[in-house]
């Protein structure tokens, strides 16, 4: 049964009323002119002002009704808080009705736990659209995935787009199907016991249909800048609710079990964000598992104690992509000293700069302490949408690594660890098509600019000194640069695809049950590319991860392995775990050990089976 929670009066957009009417309502301070109302079909209406900036008004309106507010004599806007678009961002808005009108066929859904999370980060429209993602429900749920992650929706100029230049962050963007395709994605996910997150972005707007600076500039801040402009002004009520609304909008309305916020360090007042958590949790039924995820690149912790379960670890990307690739440019300088150690930190710790200074930020001190913290509030990946598609030529890992086997070492490493699993579309597959930044803007200048703009970003890169070598930077506007980024073309490298198969059912059965309560014992450095790090298991158990990512064996005088009461769960070479037990670690390799539970201890976890 579900539990009674606050009704939510949405404070932006329109909204279906009892009786049958629609509640129009926008937050237009600047609108010297006053706001009307146009709805297709219909007579203007002039809204009224009722407090705080907003205008109002109620009409009798049926659901596909298209309408827009005229907010100047000379300019008619859609509604920032659109449910759906009738076309494209400059297009008209449209009346829909809430979720309820969609017959649910798993009503009862209440989520997974935390710990039984394993994400798989997808471009929806690469994959097919909401149709094309639920197609591929079945294969991903027989591979060991529990989530999937779809980055953002939120309408975007144009039918290409990464989804972090959306200016309308209620309306799930057409090109990728329409509300009731997305929410059977979500629908048919829940029936195979999987969970569905969304990635959302409070920290921007986009450059192409924001029109919120010809009516509600106070929507902006003038003395903070971000990367895309000037800073959202989260010290206003009605921006701080927009934004928070739209977080509850998605999880009740549509049913995601868990969203993940773009970059919340461009967003200047954290304070929202612990106070978002909580507005939403106050109106999510409380039986639900609702899971709350951040990219924070200033390693902040006070968040991860107040309503959000995880953070995406970049640190430990960083450090392991370093120690894989050799490369130190950008933000890899950060990683070059002492490798191992940092990744040894990575794995047992969360972060790697709780507060150090940063070479690559001119000795800026980055990250608070993060050792307290259970291994659970780290989202740990080999790639992601960024960490591949900012990348010059998009070039996926596989292809920078000669050595498979290296590459199989790090898969193991990433999945058998405590923290929570992320893997990119196309990993599981072997994918070697490279992922690249996509636009598709109207505007020719715009194009241009974005394209001279991507290719100004490697100038102080060296294979990209050249202005010559930058112009083989593919142009994001071009059609082909996403046509060539789907990783779902041909069939899936078998060896890869078993070996994902073969670490989820080990992860599944070893790593889950035993997540609740896991803490961290320590690590310890074996050699220039290699570590040993343990865990105390819920249970009582003791994980031991040994990892050699280096070209040569090892047989450092610390190893000591006894095997008498372990169990070698996993080897990412066959012999590997006997050779260990001689003192020596293989190259390219990685081993698990489980010991015994201690006496005594008790294990918790969720026995619920999904199909």
């Amino acid at each position: 049964m579900t539990a009674s929670v606050p009704a939510v009066s949405y404070s932006h957009g329109a909204v279906r009323q009892a009786g049958g009417r629609t509640r129009f309502r926008l937050w237009a301070p600047n609108a010297n002119d006053g706001v009307v109302l146009e709805i297709a079909g219909h007579e203007p209406l002039p809204m009224r002002v009722v407090a705080d900036g907003y205008y109002e008004i109620d009409a009798d309106c049926e659901p596909g009704a298209r309408y827009r507010y005229r907010v100047a004599p000379d300019l008619a806007v859609p509604d920032p808080a659109s449910r759906l678009q009738a076309g494209d961002v400059h297009d008209d808005s449209v009346v829909v009705d809430g979720g309820d009108a969609y017959a649910w066929r798993h009503p009862d859904w209440r989520g997974r736990p935390w710990t039984e999370t394993v994400l798989y980060e997808v471009h929806p429209g690469l994959a097919g659209g909401y149709a094309g993602i639920e197609q591929r429900l079945p294969e991903l749920a027989a591979l060991g995935i529990t989530a999937i992650e779809l980055m953002p929706i939120a309408d975007f100029p144009g039918p290409r787009n990464w989804g972090y230049d959306g200016v309308l962050p209620y309306a799930p963007d057409r090109a990728y199907g329409d509300p009731d395709e997305l929410r059977r994605l979500i629908d048919t996910a829940h029936g195979l016991g999987m969970m569905v997150f969304l990635d959302v972005v409070y920290n921007h707007f986009g450059p192409d249909g924001n029109y919120l600076n010809a009516y509600a500039a106070d929507f902006f801040r003038q003395d903070l800048q971000t990367p895309w402009g000037a800073a959202i002004d989260f010290r206003r009520p009605q921006v701080r609710r927009y934004f928070a609304e739209n977080a509850l909008y998605w999880l009740a309305e549509y049913r995601f079990d868990g969203l993940r916020l773009d970059a919340v360090h461009a967003i200047r007042d954290v304070g929202w964000l612990e106070e978002m958590a909580a507005f939403v949790r106050a109106h999510i039924d409380p039986g639900r598992h609702v899971h709350l995820v951040l990219e924070n690149d200033d390693n902040q912790v006070h968040p991860l104690l107040h309503g959000y379960q995880a953070q995406w670890n970049d640190d430990a990307h960083h450090v392991l992509h370093h120690l894989l690739t050799g490369e130190s440019e950008g933000y890899y300088e950060d990683y070059v000293e002492q490798p191992a150690q940092r990744l040894a930190r990575a794995l047992t710790e969360g972060f790697v700069y709780q507060g150090q200074p940063s070479r690559h930020r001119g000795g800026q001190r980055r990250g608070e302490r993060s050792d307290l913290l259970p291994p659970t509030a780290f989202v740990f990946f080999l790639q992601n949408h960024d960490q591949t598609g900012n990348r010059a030529l998009g070039e996926r890992l596989g292809p920078l690594l000669r050595d498979a086997r290296i590459l199989k070492a790090a898969t193991a490493l990433q999945l058998l660890t405590p923290q929570i699993p992320l893997i990119f579309m196309g990993e599981e597959r072997g994918a070697t098509t490279p992922f690249l930044y996509f636009t598709s803007h109207a505007d020719p200048q715009l194009a241009t600019a974005v394209r001279d703009g991507r290719r100004k970003e490697f100038q102080h890169f060296r294979a990209f000194a050249n202005p010559a070598m930058r112009e083989r930077i593919p142009d994001p506007n071009d059609p082909a640069t996403y046509a060539n980024a789907n990783p779902f073309t041909g069939e899936p490298d078998a060896d890869t695809l078993a070996t994902y198969t073969e670490l989820l059912a080990v992860r599944r059965r070893e790593i889950v049950p035993r997540l609740q309560g896991a803490h961290a014992l320590g690590a310890h450095v074996l050699g220039l590319r290699a570590v040993v790090a343990q865990w105390r298991m819920g249970d009582g158990a003791t994980l031991t991860l040994y990892a050699n990512l280096g070209g040569v064996d090892l047989r450092p005088d610390w190893l000591q392995v006894d095997l008498a009461d372990q169990a070698v769960v996993y080897e990412s070479e066959t012999g590997a775990g006997a050779a260990l037990h001689e003192g020596l670690l293989w190259r390219g390799c990685t081993i698990a050990l489980l010991q015994a539970p201690v006496a005594g201890a008790r294990m918790t976890t969720d026995t619920k089976e999904y199909p």
